[in-house]
C-alpha cells in the first residue's frame, strides 16, 4: 500500500510551472523556441522514475526524471549483474527529463542494465535496480507486446481508481513484454486541470502518468498514440507557442521520447512550429510483425473529437474563446468550429456526441500520412500487420459500425459513395486499403470496453479501460454502440503473444480485492483468440 499511497499523492495537482532545463533539453532535441526555454520551474516530481523508449536493433533510450539535480549514466551487459558497457555521464537539473541513449548494441539480444546516479558534489554513484530490455527480434522469433487505452486519470473514482490502475500495471509488468502501446486518453488536458491551463499543468499530467507506466516502463519501452483528450491537434494551432496543442506536443515527447524517422523507424517528417517533429505517426518491424500507429488529430483542420474547453485556456490574461465556439479562437482560425455530432449522423448514435464536425469528411489523416500508410503496408512482407489508433476516424463510437464511412470506408452517412470526389488521388479508403494489404488487427480505444469484431478478414479490437472501478458500467463505456462481436466489461489490458505460427490476443482482467471472486480473478485471462499469419 505504501507505493499506492505515493501514487495517489501525485494526483493532487500540486502544480505551478515547468522545469527550465526540461525545456532546455527539449530545445536541444527539437529546436524548441525561446518562449519555452524561458518557462518558470514549478512542476512537482516526487521520486526518480525511468522509462524506456524507442527500442531498435542496436539502441534503446532511457528517459530519467528525478526531483533533484542529477548526474547519471547507464551500465549494461548480457548477463545479470555483469556490465560490460556504459554510457557517458550526463547531467540534468531537478525535474528536467534526462534522455540517455544506449547504443552500439547487438540485435536480437536480451540486455540487463541499471542506472547509476548521484547528486552533483556527491562522492558516490548510487545504483538503481537492475532491469532488462530486448533489441529488435528477427523474423521467426516469438515475443509479447501489451496494449492499453483510456486510463483517464482526471476522472477519479468515476472511470479511474489509482489502486486499480496500479494493479493493472502490475499485471503488465508480469508479462515481461518487449514493449507497451498506449492508445490515448491517458494524458487528458481538456478537463480536470483545476483552473486556467498552462504549459506547466500540461507537463504535470505527463509527469503523473510516469508513476504508473513507470512500474513496467523501466523494462518495457512505451509507445504513445494520441487520443481525443490529449488535444494534440492542428485545429488549436494559432501561430504562437502558447496554446494547448503545442504544450501537449512538447510534453509528450519530453517525458516519453517517441520515435522519429531514423532508418529504423519511419514516420512523420513534417515539423510543427514550436515543437519540431511531432512523432505522431510511425512504424517499425519486430519479429514477424509490422507495427503502425496513425493519427488524424495533427492533420485535420477541425476538432476531430472532444473540443477544448476554451474557458480554461487563458493567454496573457484573456480567455482564448467562449466555450460555445467549441474549439476556441485557435480552432476558428484553423477552420474548426467543433461542435458537431461525434459519430456519423445516425451511426453508432448511442453515446456518440463527441464534439466532432458535422461533415466528417473534414476528418483526415492528410495526404502525406495516407501515402506513407499505403507505402508502409504495401512494402511490408510481415506475416502480421498491426495498426494502432485511438479510434476509427478518431471519433464516434463503435468500430465496424463506423468502418464504411467517410475516408475510412468511402461512403457518407446516407450510404452514398463519395470517396473518389472527396479524396482524389487516394488509392482506396482506409478500411479497403487494410484489406488489400493484409492487415491482421486494428487496435483502437475511446469506448472503454473490450470488444472483438471482424470485417473482411480484419479484426477490429476495442481495448478496455485499465482502471475503471465500476466494472465498465454505462455511461462510462459505450457498449450499446456495438451491434456485433464478443464483448466484456473493463478493466484490464491486452497481451499479444506473437510467434511465426500464431498471434494470440489475451484480455487480462484487473479487479479490486473486494471484487475478486472465483469468476473474477485478478490477472486472469477473461477472453482469448488466435490470429493466423496472413
Amino acid at each position: 500500500m505504501k507505493k499506492i499511497r505515493t501514487i495517489i499523492v501525485a494526483f493532487k495537482w500540486r502544480i505551478a510551472g515547468v522545469a527550465v532545463l526540461s525545456l532546455c533539453l527539449w530545445a536541444a532535441l527539437s529546436g524548441a523556441p525561446q518562449e519555452l526555454r524561458d518557462a518558470t520551474a514549478g512542476t512537482t516530481v516526487t521520486e526518480l522514475t525511468q522509462v524506456l523508449s524507442r527500442p531498435a536493433d542496436r539502441s534503446v533510450g532511457v528517459n530519467v526524471l528525478a526531483p533533484t539535480d542529477l548526474e547519471a549514466y547507464i551500465e549494461y551487459g548480457t548477463a545479470p549483474g555483469k556490465y560490460t558497457g556504459k554510457t557517458e555521464v550526463a547531467r540534468a537539473k531537478a525535474k528536467a527529463p534526462l534522455q540517455l541513449e544506449v547504443t552500439r548494441l547487438n540485435p536480437n539480444t536480451l540486455y540487463y542494465y541499471r542506472l547509476r546516479h548521484r547528486e552533483p558534489g556527491s562522492a558516490t554513484y548510487l545504483a538503481a535496480d537492475e532491469y532488462s530490455f530486448h533489441t529488435q527480434r528477427p523474423a521467426g522469433s516469438s515475443f509479447i507486446f501489451d496494449v492499453q487505452a483510456d486510463s483517464h486519470p482526471e476522472r477519479i473514482n468515476r472511470m479511474f481508481m489509482p489502486e486499480l490502475y496500479a494493479r493493472t500495471m502490475a499485471n503488465v509488468k508480469k508479462d515481461r513484454a518487449d514493449f507497451f502501446i498506449s492508445l490515448g486518453d491517458d494524458f487528458s488536458i481538456d478537463r480536470g486541470i483545476n483552473g486556467n491551463i498552462t504549459a506547466e499543468k500540461v507537463s504535470q499530467v505527463y509527469i503523473n502518468q510516469r508513476q504508473y507506466m513507470g512500474m513496467s516502463g523501466a523494462s518495457t519501452p512505451i509507445f504513445l498514440v494520441n487520443g481525443s483528450h490529449e488535444q494534440g491537434g492542428r485545429y488549436l494551432l494559432d501561430g504562437t507557442p502558447n496554446n494547448p496543442a503545442i504544450w501537449a506536443g512538447n510534453a509528450r515527447n519530453i517525458y516519453f521520447s517517441q520515435p522519429a524517422p531514423d532508418g529504423f523507424y519511419t514516420g512523420d517528417k513534417e515539423p510543427v512550429e514550436f515543437v519540431g517533429l511531432i512523432r505522431d505517426y510511425y512504424a517499425w518491424t519486430w519479429g514477424d510483425a509490422l507495427f503502425v500507429t496513425i493519427d488524424p488529430y495533427w492533420h485535420s483542420k477541425v476538432a476531430v473529437g472532444t473540443t477544448f474547453l476554451a474557458d480554461t485556456w487563458h493567454t496573457n490574461g484573456e480567455a482564448a474563446a467562449d466555450t460555445s465556439k467549441g474549439a476556441g479562437k485557435a480552432g476558428g482560425k484553423a477552420g474548426g468550429k467543433g461542435g458537431g455530432k461525434g459519430a456519423a449522423d445516425g451511426a453508432a448514435a448511442d453515446g456518440a456526441n463527441d464534439g466532432g464536425p458535422k461533415d466528417q469528411w473534414q476528418i483526415t489523416l492528410g495526404d502525406a500520412q495516407y501515402e506513407w500508410l499505403r507505402q508502409t503496408l504495401q512494402q511490408s512482407k510481415a506475416k502480421y500487420k498491426f495498426i494502432f489508433s485511438h479510434h476509427v476516424l478518431g471519433t464516434g463510437r463503435g468500430a465496424v459500425e463506423m468502418a464504411d464511412l467517410y475516408e475510412w470506408g468511402g461512403r457518407n452517412n446516407k450510404g452514398e459513395w463519395e470517396f473518389d470526389k472527396k479524396r482524389p488521388g487516394w488509392e482506396l479508403p482506409v478500411h479497403q486499403l487494410m484489406v488489400k494489404y493484409g492487415v491482421s488487427v486494428f487496435f483502437q480505444g475511446h469506448d472503454h470496453i473490450f470488444v472483438k469484431q471482424g470485417k473482411d478478414g480484419i479484426v477490429y479490437q476495442e481495448v478496455p479501460n485499465p482502471a475503471n472501478p465500476n466494472n465498465g458500467q454505462e455511461p462510462s463505456d459505450f457498449r450499446s454502440s456495438y451491434k456485433s462481436g464478443d464483448m466484456l466489461p473493463a478493466s484490464g489490458h491486452l497481451r499479444v503473444s506473437v510467434s511465426p505460427q500464431n498471434a494470440k490476443v489475451d484480455y487480462l482482467w484487473s479487479w479490486m480485492p473486494k471484487d475478486v471472486s472465483p469468476e473474477h480473478q485478478q490477472g486472469a485471462v477473461a477472453f482469448s483468440y488466435d490470429v493466423k499469419p496472413r
